[in-house]
C-alpha cells in the first residue's frame, strides 16, 4: 500500500493521548477528520501492512500530511472532530448534509398570546413545545389547532392594525381579540391554557375541561357557547384519531436504519410528551465501503454535536444495533447539552415498536431514493446520447431571472449531478445597478459574478443552461468568448408560445441550431427538471428580497429614531401615513422628539418620496 506520506517518521513521535487527527492530500485539502481515545495507536492502524478495508485503503494513498490537536479527554475529542468535519467536509468523511436547527411551536407572552412557528434562537420571550422533527411537521400542528382552539396565529403588525374581525374569526378559528368587545381576556386566556395543555400531551384534561364547560354552559342556557365547546370536542377526537401512535413516554428519538446498493437512509422519529411530533429521513453522503456501524455513529455524533443548531436531544435516544462508542457518544451529548441522556438498543415492548415503524420508514425511503436515482440515471443517459458529448455529463448549471416589474430582481444558479440536485452548491444573486426589467444585463451579470475567478475543475460544468431565448444566451456567449479553463456546453432554454411543458426550444450556442426533442423524450424531461428548479429558486429570493423590502419601514436607517421612537411616532401620530403627512411641528410634539430631530424625520421622510 503506496502513501506519498512517511508514516514512520511520523509515527514515531506521535503522543498516546487523547485527540484529533486532520489528513490532508497534496493540495492541502482536508481528506478526513478523526478522533483517537489513543492517538498513536489509532493513526498506525491506518498504515498496516494488512489493511483490508478498501476505504482506508483510498484514503492512505492520497495522504501527504498529518496534523494532530490533543485533547483532555475523549468527549472532548468527539465533540472537537465533529466541529472540524462540519468546517472542512472532508471526501472520506460520512456527512450529514442538513445543518438546520429543530423547529418549535411558540406561545408567546403578549397580553392575548398567538401560536406561532419557531426556529432559532429562543429570545422572545413565551413558551416553546417541541421540538418537532421539521418545518412541516410543525405547520402541521398549527393548521390542526387552529380547527380546534380559537387562539390566533396572526403576526403582531396584522393584529395591532386591526380595526375589525378578520375572515378567520368569520371561519370561527379565531375569537378576535385584537377588536374590543368580541371576547373578555378571561375566555380567551381558557383557550390558551387548553392550548398548553394539548401541547404538554395532556389530551384528557383538555377534554374533560371541555366537557365541564359545556355542560355548566348548558345548564346557564348558554346554548350558543355550549355549542362551541362541542365543536371544539368534535374536532379534538378527530384530532386524537389521527395520533394512531401513541404511548406512555415523555421523550423519545428514535433512529431507524437502512442502507441497499450504496444508499442509505436514516429516518428520525420524534416522540414527545407521549406523542408523535413528526418525522424525517436523512440521507448522509456516504464514502464507498462505509460500514453501517460507522455511519450511524457519524449520524448520531453531528447531529447531536452540532453546536451552532437549537437540536435539543430527548431523554432516551433509541438505535437500531449497538455502536462500539455508544458511552463516549451518550457522555458527549450529555456534555453539550448539559441533560441527561440515554443511547439504548430497544428489546422488547413499546419501544421496539417504535424502532420497527423508524425501520419501515427508512426501508421504504431509501427504496424510493434508489428508484430516483435510477430515474435521474436514465434521464442523463439520454442527454448524453442526444447531446454526443465526448465524456458522460458530470456536472449541469441553469440560471434564471425573476423580478416584479422590474423590481427586487433576483438570479438563480441551481446545480445538478448524475445524482440529482446538488442544493449545497445552488446560489442566488441579488441584481442591483442595471435598468429596471433589462433580463440581459441581469443574465450578463450573473454570469460575470458567478465566473469572475478561477473554478475548480470538478466545479466546471460540462453544461450551462440559460432560462430564455437567443437574448439571454448571446449573454453567456460573449462571456464566455475569453474563458480560459475548460468551455462548459451553453444551452437556451426558450419557452414555447403556450408555454406549456413538452413545446420548449432548445438552442445550441454558436451555431444557434434548434435542438429538437421528442415532448417524451427522458433527456427533455431531465432539462425541464433543471430548468424549473431554478425558475422555482429564483421566485423564491425574489419573493424574500420583495417580503423583505415591503417589510421595512421608512423610518429605519434614521439617526436617533429607535425602535422605541419609532413606535412613538406611528402609534401618537395615528400610521405611517399620518407620519409622512405630519409636519415637523407635528412631529416635534411626539414624546421624545426635540425639534432637531423631527427635522432629521421630515426631511428623511420626504427625501425619499421624491
Amino acid at each position: 500500500m503506496t502513501s506519498l506520506f512517511d508514516s514512520a517518521a511520523f509515527l514515531k513521535n506521535l503522543t498516546n493521548q487523547p485527540g484529533v487527527y486532520r489528513m490532508y492530500n497534496d493540495n492541502q485539502q482536508v481528506i478526513y477528520v478523526g478522533k483517537a481515545k489513543d492517538l498513536k495507536k489509532r493513526v498506525s492502524s491506518y498504515f498496516r501492512a494488512n489493511q483490508t478495508s478498501q476505504k482506508t485503503i483510498a484514503l492512505v494513498r492520497q495522504i501527504a500530511n498529518i496534523e494532530v490537536t490533543v485533547t483532555h479527554t475523549e468527549t472532548e475529542a468527539l465533540i472537537l472532530e465533529n466541529n472540524l468535519i462540519k468546517q472542512y467536509l472532508p471526501k472520506y468523511n460520512i456527512l450529514l448534509r442538513d445543518d438546520k436547527s429543530y423547529p418549535y411551536i411558540f406561545l408567546s407572552g403578549h397580553k392575548h398570546p398567538r401560536l406561532a412557528f419557531h426556529r432559532g434562537p429562543k429570545k422572545e420571550k413565551g413558551q416553546y413545545f417541541g421540538p418537532y422533527p421539521s418545518g412541516g411537521a410543525v405547520r402541521e400542528s398549527l393548521r390542526i389547532m387552529q380547527k380546534v382552539f380559537p387562539v390566533r396565529q396572526c403576526e403582531d403588525t396584522y393584529y395591532q392594525a386591526r380595526s375589525r374581525p378578520c375572515l378567520q374569526h368569520q371561519l370561527k378559528r379565531c375569537l378576535a381579540p385584537c377588536v374590543e368587545g368580541y371576547v373578555d381576556d378571561i375566555d380567551y386566556t381558557q383557550q390558551v391554557n387548553l392550548v398548553k395543555l394539548f401541547l404538554q400531551g395532556r389530551n384528557q384534561e383538555v377534554v374533560t375541561q371541555l366537557v365541564e364547560k359545556m355542560d355548566a354552559a348548558s345548564q346557564n342556557l348558554a346554548f350558543e357557547q355550549a355549542a362551541m365547546y362541542r365543536d371544539q370536542l368534535t374536532a379534538l377526537k378527530k384530532v386524537r384519531e389521527t395520533q394512531s401512535v401513541s404511548g406512555d413516554h415523555d421523550s423519545l428519538d428514535i433512529l431507524g436504519f437502512a442502507s441497499q446498493h450504496g444508499a442509505v437512509c436514516i429516518h428520525l422519529l420524534v416522540v414527545r410528551d407521549g406523542k408523535v411530533l413528526g418525522s424525517k429521513s436523512y440521507y448522509p453522503k456516504t464514502p464507498k465501503n462505509s460500514e453501517n456501524e460507522e455511519i450511524l455513529t457519524s449520524f448520531v455524533a453531528q447531529y447531536y454535536l452540532n453546536q451552532t443548531s437549537e437540536r435539543t436531544p430527548a431523554k432516551e435516544l433509541l438505535i437500531p444495533f449497538k455502536l462500539t462508542e455508544q458511552v463516549g457518544l451518550q457522555q458527549a451529548i450529555e456534555q453539550l447539552h448539559e441533560t441527561k441522556v440515554e443511547l439504548k438498543v430497544p428489546t422488547r415492548g413499546e419501544r421496539l415498536r417504535y424502532l420497527k415503524l423508524a425501520q419501515t420508514n427508512a426501508e421504504n425511503a431509501v427504496a424510493t431514493k434508489l428508484s430516483e436515482s435510477l430515474s435521474m440515471q436514465r434521464r442523463f443517459e439520454a442527454l448524453d446520447m442526444l447531446l454526443e458529448l465526448p465524456e458522460p455529463i458530470q456536472r449541469m448549471e441553469c440560471f434564471d431571472i425573476s423580478h416584479t416589474m422590474g423590481q427586487q430582481t433576483v438570479a438563480s444558479c441551481v446545480v445538478f449531478n448524475r445524482s440529482g440536485p446538488m442544493k449545497t452548491d445552488y446560489r442566488k444573486y441579488n441584481i442591483t445597478g442595471i435598468t429596471p426589467g433589462d433580463d440581459y444585463a441581469a443574465m450578463a451579470q450573473v454570469l460575470s459574478r458567478r465566473y469572475k475567478s478561477p473554478q475548480p475543475e470538478d466545479k466546471i460544468p460540462d453544461i450551462i443552461f440559460i432560462d430564455g431565448g437567443k437574448g439571454q444566451l448571446a449573454q453567456a456567449e460573449n462571456y464566455f468568448v475569453d474563458w480560459p479553463q475548460k468551455m462548459p456546453l451553453l444551452i437556451g432554454v426558450a419557452k414555447g408560445t403556450s408555454r406549456k411543458p413538452g413545446l420548449e426550444t432548445l438552442i445550441l450556442a454558436g451555431s444557434h441550431q434548434i435542438l429538437n426533442v421528442e415532448s417524451h423524450s427522458p433527456a427533455l424531461h431531465l432539462i425541464q427538471h433543471i430548468r424549473d428548479e431554478s425558475h422555482r429558486f429564483a421566485i423564491t429570493g425574489h419573493r424574500a428580497r420583495r417580503q423583505k423590502v415591503k417589510t421595512t419601514s421608512s423610518l429605519e436607517g434614521i439617526v436617533g429614531v429607535g425602535p422605541k421612537k419609532r413606535q412613538n411616532l406611528l402609534k401618537y401620530l395615528g400610521g405611517m401615513q399620518e407620519v409622512k403627512n405630519a409636519s415637523i411641528d407635528d412631529i416635534a410634539k411626539v414624546p421624545g422628539f426635540s425639534l432637531q430631530l423631527a427635522e432629521t424625520v421630515f426631511y428623511h421622510l420626504h427625501e425619499k418620496s421624491d
